[in-house]
């Protein structure tokens, strides 16, 4: 990526991937004019405003940007079959995960269709539990792992049109929400996550992270971290384009304990495991960075990341997340 900034303030970013190129900033003149170099020194083709990246469909109006892969779904169910089958309400079952140990099947299918998963998380964050669930059986699948992608498949054929929207408004705070699900699976135990808002719209989040933990607030001390650090470096990139952060960074965390033994030190001495991190997120707080705000569990977005959920739940996350379908809805495009 490249970033420039004229001494009147306008803003250009240039953005390549191999051979393909995204070009946008703020003044359309300076912008012409880097396109016209750019032609002098290569042989570029202008495409006009960006409607297709990468297996990405990006449709652009005066609410915001919507970036889906309708095509890329519907594709991979004609070339599996999979086309007329019948939805399925949530990528995974509710509930604890076990690990099943039914009889192998061919792997070479079952890495192509995890790999062309992982892929549309990109645009998919709803479906991102479940994929990082079977991912963990790429060199072992059983009958049952086949059946997970398929529940999966069944629910992107659902809604194939969903994708991330980046709504256009007035709100300029960074929010991380955080979530640790302690001994949740049976499988690998404590499972944590996080996901990242810059101005309301989701830009980062995580795949299920796998936690050794000895309690609950040692996962929710771990996670909380890996939230900080993740809010710290979106507030690096954004100072380094020159976009205000305002602060502090408020990060919803579901757990009164692990945010009690953060702001009071009389309490260290009952987290003495989770030291560093303790202090790490003392000292964010106590510098204003950081802003640690509880929030209930039925409103903690992340929790669509470490666990499988019920239909209602999910759908409601899913809405949190900024995920419409455009083709479904009376969106306006320009």
């Amino acid at each position: 990526m490249f970033f420039k900034q004229s001494k009147d303030g306008a803003k250009t970013i240039l953005i390549v991937y191999v051979d393909d190129i995204i070009l946008t900033g703020d003044n359309t003149a300076k912008m012409e004019k880097l396109k016209k170099c750019l032609a002098t020194e290569f042989e570029v083709k202008d495409l006009g405003q960006m409607r297709y990246f990468l297996g990405m469909e990006i449709a652009q109006s005066k609410k915001g940007i919507s970036v889906s892969q309708r095509k890329y779904i519907l594709d991979l169910l004609t070339e599996i079959g999979m086309l007329g089958c019948k939805p399925s309400d949530t990528p995974i079952e509710a509930g604890k995960i076990t690990k099943d140990l039914g009889n192998s099947m061919e792997i070479d299918r079952y890495q192509r269709l995890v790999g062309k998963l992982i892929y549309l998380s990109h645009t998919r964050p709803d479906i991102t539990f479940a994929v990082s669930m079977v991912s963990q059986h790429m060199h072992s699948p059983k009958e049952a792992d086949l059946e997970a992608v398929y529940k999966i498949l069944r629910c992107l054929k659902g809604n194939p049109g969903k994708g991330l929207f980046f709504e256009k408004n007035n709100r300029r705070g960074v929010e991380i929400f955080k979530d640790a699900d302690w001994a949740g699976s049976t499988e690998d135990r404590s499972t944590t996550s996080y996901c990242t808002f810059v101005w309301g719209n989701l830009v980062t989040w995580s795949k299920k992270q796998k936690v050794v933990a000895r309690s609950s607030t040692e996962a929710e001390f771990r996670t909380v971290a890996q939230g900080i650090y993740e809010g710290l470096w979106i507030k690096k990139l954004l100072e380094e384009l020159n976009v205000k952060v305002e602060l502090p960074i408020k990060l919803y965390c579901d757990n009164k304990a692990a945010i009690n033994i953060s702001l009071n030190p009389v309490q260290h001495d009952r987290a003495k495991h989770v030291e560093v991190d303790r202090h790490f997120i003392k000292e964010k707080v106590e510098d204003e960075i950081i802003c640690m705000t509880y929030v209930p569990t039925k409103e903690q977005t992340a929790d669509i990341f470490t666990k499988g959920l019920p239909k209602q739940v999910f759908d409601t996350f899913s809405c949190k997340l900024n995920l419409i379908n455009i083709y479904g809805s009376t969106w306006g495009r320009v």
